[in-house]
C-alpha cells in the first residue's frame, strides 16, 4: 500500500513496437517512441599499455593459466534510444528487446524506462510510483526482473503491475471481457473475467503488424519495386521543380539498420493503402479493383491493387500468406489460426456460464461479426459494436492504466518493495474482491465522462501501434 499524500502516478507500456508513458489521469501518453533500438559494439581501452598486457597474458600462460581475451572481455555496447535510433550510424544493429511478446534483453528495456524518465517526461521516479503493462502471458520471474529494476534502480516508493488484457478492459469500463491484443510481433487472445485474466483462456499466433509489413515489401518486391531507405540517397534539384535522385555510397550500414528503414516505408504503404475487405479476399473477385496511388520517398509513385485487400486478410485466413513469393508464411502450422477460430477456441476453454456473455457483444465491425457467427454454434447470440476513435484503439492499454491509476479506490493497491516478493510468483496481481466492484464503478463512471457514447461492449479487439488507418475493424 502506497501512503503518499498525493500520488502523481506513472504509466508505462512498452510494447513490441513502440513505448508509451505519462501521468495517470491524462487522456494520452505523452511519450511514445520504438521500442527497439540501435546498438553499436564498442572496445573499452584503458590505460594500460598493450606491451604489458600482453606481457601479462603470456606470464599466465605459462603458469598454466588460461589467458582472457581481453578484447572480449572490455566489449560493451551503445545504445541509442527514440529518436537517435533515426540518424544512421556506422556499424549500427537494430534490436529488439522483445520476442513473441516476452522481454528477452532486459538491459534494452532498462535502457527504454530511463529514457522515457529521463528524456522524454523529465521526471524523478524516486518521486512518483509507477502502474506497468505486461503481457497476459508473463511469467513471475519476468515480474521479478521488473519489480528488482524499479526498486533496486530507479527507487520508485511503490509499484503496480497490470496485464494488457485487463487495461483494455478497464479502459471500456468492463471487469469482463474478451481481449483481442494484435501488436507488432504477436496477436493474443484473452479472457477477463472480474478482473482477472483466466489464463487458459489465452491463445496466440506469431501473426502481427511487422509480418503483414514483410508480406507488403515482398509483394511489393516480387512486383518489381525497389524501396529505398531515405539515408541511402539525396535529391539534387536539377531545374526549377525538377530533382535527380543520387544514391550514397555508405558501406558500413548494416543490413538489420536497412530492413528498419525499408520496414518503416512499407508500414506507412499498409496503414495509407490498405483496408481490410468486407468478405474474405478471392483473387479472381479482386483481380480488377481500382488501384491506390503511393508516392515513395525516392519520388516514385506506385499503384497498389489487390494487395491492399490481401494483406491485411491475413489476418483472418493466414494461409493468403504463402501466396505472395518469397514470404516464409505460417500456413502450415496447426497452431496458426486466423482470428474468428482464435476467439472460438478462446471462449471455448472458458466456463460454460460466461461464453454467452463473451460473445454477446463484440466491439469490432461485421466482417468479424459475419465470421465467428459462422464458426460458432447457430443459437449463439453475437452482437458487434465498433468505436470509430483511433486514438482510443491505438493507446487502449495505457488508457486503461491511466484511469486506473488515478482513481481513488486504487490508491491502497500499491505494493511497495517490502511487499513485493510474496505478490509477484503468483498468476495475478491479487486484488481484494470487493476493490474490483468498486474501481469497475468508478472506471465506468470516468469512462463515461470521456466518451460521448455509451459503451456496452466486451469482447474487445485492440491493434496496438501499427494500424491507425489500414485496419477499419478495430476498436
Amino acid at each position: 500500500m502506497y501512503g503518499g499524500d498525493e500520488v502523481s502516478a506513472i504509466v508505462i507500456d512498452v510494447g513490441s513496437y513502440s513505448c508509451k508513458a505519462g501521468y495517470a489521469g491524462d487522456d494520452t501518453p505523452k511519450a511514445v517512441f520504438s521500442s527497439v533500438v540501435g546498438s553499436i559494439e564498442q572496445t573499452g581501452e584503458t590505460d594500460e599499455p598493450k606491451a604489458d598486457k600482453e606481457a601479462e597474458a603470456a606470464s599466465d600462460s605459462k603458469n598454466g593459466a588460461k589467458p582472457m581475451d581481453v578484447d572480449k572481455a572490455k566489449t560493451k555496447r551503445k545504445l541509442y534510444v527514440g529518436q537517435e535510433l533515426e540518424f544512421r550510424r556506422d556499424h549500427m544493429e537494430v534490436i529488439s528487446p522483445m520476442k513473441d511478446g516476452t522481454v528477452t534483453d532486459w538491459d534494452i528495456v532498462d535502457n527504454i524506462w530511463n529514457h522515457a524518465f529521463r528524456q522524454r517526461l523529465l521526471i524523478n521516479p524516486e518521486e512518483h510510483p509507477m502502474l506497468i503493462a505486461e503481457p497476459s502471458t508473463n511469467t513471475g520471474q519476468q515480474r521479478e526482473k521488473a519489480a528488482e529494476l524499479m526498486f533496486e534502480k530507479y527507487k520508485v516508493p511503490a509499484l503496480f503491475l497490470a496485464k494488457n488484457a485487463v487495461l483494455t478492459s478497464f479502459a471500456s469500463g468492463r471487469a469482463t471481457s474478451l481481449v483481442v491484443d494484435s501488436g507488432g510481433g504477436s496477436t493474443v487472445v484473452a479472457a477477463v473475467h472480474d478482473g482477472y485474466v483466466l489464463q487458459k483462456s489465452v491463445a496466440t499466433s506469431p501473426i502481427g503488424g511487422e509480418f503483414l509489413t514483410d508480406c507488403m515489401m515482398k509483394s511489393l518486391e516480387s512486383k518489381g519495386v525497389a524501396i529505398r531507405p531515405r539515408y541511402s540517397f539525396k535529391k539534387k534539384e536539377v531545374g526549377p521543380g525538377e530533382y535527380k535522385v543520387v544514391d550514397l555510397d555508405l558501406p558500413n550500414t548494416t543490413e538489420s539498420y536497412k530492413l528498419y528503414c525499408m520496414r518503416a516505408i512499407a508500414s506507412d504503404i499498409k496503414e495509407s493503402v490498405c483496408r481490410v475487405p468486407d468478405t474474405a479476399f478471392d483473387e479472381v473477385a479482386y483481380a480488377n479493383v481500382p488501384t491506390t496511388s503511393y508516392e515513395l520517398p525516392d519520388g516514385q509513385t506506385i499503384e497498389v491493387g489487390a494487395d491492399r485487400f490481401k494483406i491485411p486478410d491475413i489476418l483472418f485466413n493466414p494461409s493468403l500468406s504463402q501466396t505472395i513469393p518469397g514470404v516464409d508464411g505460417f500456413a502450415d502450422s496447426m497452431s496458426v489460426r486466423g482470428l474468428p477460430r482464435m476467439v472460438i477456441d478462446s471462449v471455448n476453454r472458458c466456463d460454460v456460464d460466461i461464453r454467452k456473455e463473451l460473445l454477446s457483444s463484440i466491439l469490432l465491425k461485421e466482417r468479424l461479426e459475419k465470421e465467428v457467427l459462422e464458426e460458432s454454434s447457430g443459437n449463439t447470440r453475437v452482437k458487434v459494436l465498433a468505436s470509430g476513435n483511433s486514438v482510443e484503439r491505438r493507446f487502449s492499454v495505457w488508457i486503461g492504466g491511466s484511469i486506473l491509476a488515478s482513481l481513488g479506490s486504487f490508491q491502497q493497491m500499491w505494493f511497495s518493495k517490502a511487499e513485493t516478493w510474496s505478490i509477484l510468483h503468483s498468476k495475478e496481481v491479487p486484488m481484494k474482491p470487493w476493490s474490483i466492484a468498486t474501481i469497475c464503478d468508478q472506471i465506468w463512471v470516468h469512462v463515461g465522462n470521456r466518451m460521448t457514447q455509451t459503451i456496452t461492449v466486451t469482447l474487445l479487439l485492440i491493434y496496438i501501434d501499427y494500424y491507425p488507418t489500414i485496419f477499419i475493424i478495430i476498436l
